[in-house]
């Protein structure tokens, strides 16, 4: 199962996720739910730095299937805009395939 807990700052706007494991939807190669949020999170993070001048943090292991993404400096509206695009995409995967395959947080 992909789980991805999303950032929020005080008030209430997300400003980073953190994306950990992999689906089991396929085998490896073949899993288009682990493709469809790879290219959602990839994208996100990065049109959030081509896009944008905001400052962010960003951790990630392949292995593990794990990113970790936090924007530090005041956030932008166009990387709120970015962020939230993503969680919109990640519900739908979920809603599409199932609960069972991704979990947000």
């Amino acid at each position: 199962m992909i789980k991805v807990s999303f950032y929020k700052n005080a008030e209430g706007k997300i400003t980073g996720f953190r994306c950990l494991g992999h689906a089991g939807f396929a085998d490896n190669g073949q899993d288009i739910v682990c493709a469809a949020v790879s290219v959602l999170v990839i994208n996100t993070v990065n049109s959030i730095e081509r896009f944008t001048s905001d400052i962010f943090d960003l951790m990630k292991d392949e292995k593990k299937g794990e990113i970790d993404f936090r924007i530090i400096s005041k956030l932008s509206d166009k990387s709120s805009l970015l962020l939230n695009s993503l969680f919109l995409g990640l519900q739908g995967i979920r809603e599409d395939y199932g609960q069972e395959y991704i979990k947000l947080i």
